[in-house]
C-alpha cells in the first residue's frame, strides 16, 4: 500500500520560504501568493480534501490559523501557486486575519523563525458538515475527526 503524501515546488520541509508567499500587511511586504501543493495516494474511500496552513508558533494562546480550504473534490490533486481565491472548487474559510482565502507567513519582527504546517487532509465525505462561516477551530477539530488520512510539509519563514 501506498504512502499518502504531499508535496510541493514552493515550499520544502523545514526550508525556509520565499517572501512571495508571506503576508503583505502588519509592516510586512511579501506577495501574499498561495504555495503550490500536490498530493498521491489517497486512502480508499476518500470523497474529498482538504487543506490547511497553521502556525504554532505564532504568539497567541491558540496559534493562528492561515489557510483552510474544505470541499476539494476527491479528483482533484493539486492546487497550482496563487490559486487562493481563484479555485475551481472548494470553500475557503475565514483565515485568521479575517478574511476567506490564504493569507501568509507574517510572524512579528524579531519573533524568531515561526513553523507553518501545510496539510492535506483525505475525507471520506464531499462536504464536511461546518457552517459557511465555521471558526478554524471547528473546522479543524471536524477534520481531526474525520480524516481517513493527512500529509504534511512543515516551512519556516522569519522576518
Amino acid at each position: 500500500m501506498s504512502t499518502f503524501t504531499m508535496t510541493s515546488n514552493s515550499i520544502a520541509e523545514e526550508k525556509h520560504y520565499d517572501k512571495r508567499f508571506s503576508f503583505n500587511s502588519f509592516g510586512n511586504d511579501g506577495d501574499n501568493i498561495s504555495p503550490q501543493l500536490a498530493w498521491e495516494n489517497a486512502p480508499e474511500g476518500t470523497k474529498s480534501f482538504a487543506v490547511t496552513c497553521f502556525d504554532p508558533d505564532a504568539p497567541t494562546d491558540c496559534g493562528f490559523w492561515h489557510w483552510q480550504v474544505i470541499n476539494i473534490p476527491a479528483s482533484t490533486h493539486e492546487l497550482a501557486e496563487g490559486a487562493s481565491t481563484n479555485l475551481a472548487a472548494g470553500l475557503e474559510m475565514r483565515n485568521d486575519y479575517g478574511f476567506n482565502g490564504y493569507g501568509g507567513a507574517c510572524p512579528p519582527e524579531g519573533h524568531g523563525v515561526h513553523r507553518y504546517v501545510f496539510t492535506v487532509w483525505a475525507l471520506p465525505c464531499e462536504k464536511l458538515e461546518v457552517p459557511d462561516d465555521a471558526s478554524c477551530a471547528l473546522v479543524s477539530f471536524m477534520l481531526n475527526g474525520t480524516a481517513l488520512a493527512k500529509s504534511t510539509i512543515t516551512a519556516h519563514y522569519q522576518r
